[in-house]
């Protein structure tokens, strides 16, 4: 019988690997040309590249101490040639990344712009994880609902609407799962998630609200799993739309400074969050190192709200909407009632006619952030790495998008801090950008959650991490099939290109990136068995693991991270297609896509 469909022989996957040994023998005669864009041809040798980046490394992340690969014997064919890379033109282009290259089967070098602190939290998140280069090439760049990783799970099937079903993966590198079948479901609302939970159709839901988890605290068949993630809730407001035409009156600086004090936000705090919530004072949580240098946001002052507005000219009963979609979120667990409160606040406290509609989750995220069609809208973050680099270089960066024209007084500062290792160093910078994003206002931002998700008392090992999504495969419900219910279903399963939470949830449990997170947030091995930098961070080699097989029994290898690198921050590449095509991880975290489009107008 012909293999499944995605899935290789035994003599294709030894010839896969052997294909790094016959190119050597090709590049020792032929020259390829080195050129921007993602290659999987081949480059002259090169001896006076890169230095020995073992020998010259100063600093080591993740490094797993026991059990490591000897790659030695792989590592001989590194000063032949570069069998596969992802190269920029130059670093004129804006980005961080100047190359991604497999020297050898087992080795990924990073070459940076300039350097990267914040590297391997980043390069731990969900969305740079990687898939074989024969499925993404199989499904044109686009494997929406039908990922290939090295996870715990695979996937057993998407029933749309309905539930998705993960299979325990046997072959994992890892430790084994205990049990068979893990199934997500969906449900919006909070009270809804907890009753599945107490009628024995769920074993571990997330995001409650605070009545519910109040009502879970009390039953002694359930527990609370108080979810630590740094994270903001805010009110977006883009001045103007892709094109440039302004979204009036909110391209006028007085209008957005009334919109900062016009909403009581301590009300909001206290009628919808958790105990333990807290008004943000900056847009980046305190917790976060150097979150909150600068001055503390505006306070509530309706009257003085009421004052710029005349000064800008803007009358009594003007007509604004406030957008949102219905999905709640560590940031905002009750997102429905929150978007009236705040319709309702702004139209008492500034005299306007504010109403608030909701939209679909898909649609709500890319008209939001990608399209920049909503002048007013409500949204959040989760921090994805413990680094400030995370919440205000996303959200503020020249390349972001999503509150109109990006200001420079911001974004400059952010792109010099963000190359400076010493947190001390980079403080005075942080405080620059903190105050002009008080001054500037393209959102106010609003609360910092304590939220909390919810299991059965006899799910061992239940837990809820500070970064990414639960860990299942470190839990045991005693029975064959583990039940989680979230807020949404997943947008699409390719989360090279997706943002929202619901499909990152889902993602991580089949694709894996090169580091990534245990529960408290620290940066572990995963499919690289370490990263090292060296002494500027400029450069980062990872070695990989040795043995991985993906779910189709495919071979792991530095080609596949080459190719979904490629796919991701390549704007050129063939398969840089995905769901919308936004890419926005890549393009917001490594400050631009390679080789992007020209900007439109």
């Amino acid at each position: 019988m012909p293999p499944p469909a995605g899935k290789l022989t035994a003599l294709e996957a030894f010839m896969r690997r052997f294909r790094w040994l016959a190119l050597l023998a090709v590049l020792a005669v032929v020259a390829g040309a080195c050129g921007g864009g993602t290659t999987a041809t081949t480059s002259a040798p090169d001896t006076t590249g890169a230095a020995d980046t073992t020998a010259a490394a100063e600093t080591t992340v993740a490094t797993e101490t026991t059990g490591a690969t000897e790659t030695t014997g792989a590592t001989e064919t590194t000063a032949t040639a570069s069998a596969a890379e992802v190269r920029a033109p130059d670093c004129d282009y804006g980005g961080k990344i100047e190359s991604v290259t497999a020297p050898d089967p087992l080795t990924v070098v990073f070459s940076m712009c300039s350097p990267v602190p914040a590297f391997q939290q980043i390069i731990a998140f969900t969305p740079f994880g990687i898939q074989p280069s024969e499925h993404l090439e199989a499904t044109g760049g686009a494997p929406l609902d039908n990922p290939i990783g090295t996870g715990p799970f695979s996937l057993g099937a998407w029933n749309r609407g309905s539930d998705i079903v993960f299979e325990a993966n046997e072959s994992y590198w890892g430790d084994p799962v205990p049990y068979e079948t893990l199934v997500f479901r969906w449900s919006p609302e909070s009270p809804a998630r907890v009753l599945e939970l107490q009628s024995g159709n769920a074993d571990y839901v997330q995001d409650l609200l605070r009545a519910d988890a109040e009502s879970v605290a009390t039953d002694s068949n359930l527990q609370v799993l108080p979810t630590l993630n740094p994270n903001i809730f805010y009110l977006g407001i883009a001045t103007n739309d892709l094109e440039g035409t302004p979204y009036e009156p909110f391209d006028n600086l007085m209008v957005r400074q009334a919109l900062a004090m016009g909403i009581d936000r301590q009300q909001i705090v206290d009628n919808f969050y958790l105990e333990g919530s807290e008004v943000a004072s900056h847009f980046t949580p305190c917790a976060i190192e150097n979150g909150c240098q600068g001055d503390e946001w505006y306070e509530f002052d309706a009257a003085a709200a009421r004052d710029l507005l005349a000064e800008a000219g803007v009358e009594e009963g003007f007509e604004a909407t406030i957008y949102f979609r219905a999905e709640a979120r560590v940031y905002l667990p009750e997102p429905t009632a929150v978007a009236n409160e705040l319709a309702q606040q702004l139209s008492e406290n500034l005299g306007w006619n504010v109403s608030a509609q909701v939209v679909e989750s898909g649609e709500f995220i890319e008209t939001a952030t990608a399209d920049v069609g909503y002048p007013l809208y409500m949204l959040g973050w989760g921090a994805d790495y413990p680094h400030i680099t995370n919440f205000l270089d996303f959200h503020f960066g020249e390349a972001n998008p999503q509150f109109g024209t990006a200001h420079p007084e911001i974004y400059e500062s952010l792109v010099e801090a963000s190359a400076i290792s010493d947190p001390a160093e980079a403080a005075p910078l942080y405080e620059q950008a903190n105050n002009a994003i008080k001054e500037l206002v393209p959102m106010v931002p609003i609360a910092h959650a304590t939220a909390a998700s919810a299991a059965t008392a006899s799910l061992e090992g239940a837990a809820s991490p500070n970064f990414g999504a639960p860990q299942f495969q470190f839990m045991n419900p005693g029975k064959d099939t583990l039940v989680f219910v979230q807020a949404g279903e997943p947008i699409s399963l390719y989360c090279t290109d997706e943002t929202d939470g619901e499909s990152l949830n889902a993602c991580q449990q089949v694709i894996e990136a090169l580091l990534g997170y245990d529960l408290e947030g620290n940066v572990i091995p995963k499919l690289a068995t370490g990263c090292e930098s060296n002494e500027d961070g400029t450069e980062w080699t990872c070695t990989l693991r040795e043995g991985v097989t993906f779910h189709d029994g495919s071979e792991f290898d530095s080609g596949d991270v080459i190719t979904s690198f490629g796919a991701g921050i390549d704007a050129a590449n063939p398969l840089h297609v995905g769901n919308s095509g936004a890419f926005e991880y890549y393009s917001y975290l490594w400050d631009s896509l390679i080789n992007p489009p020209p900007a439109e107008g």
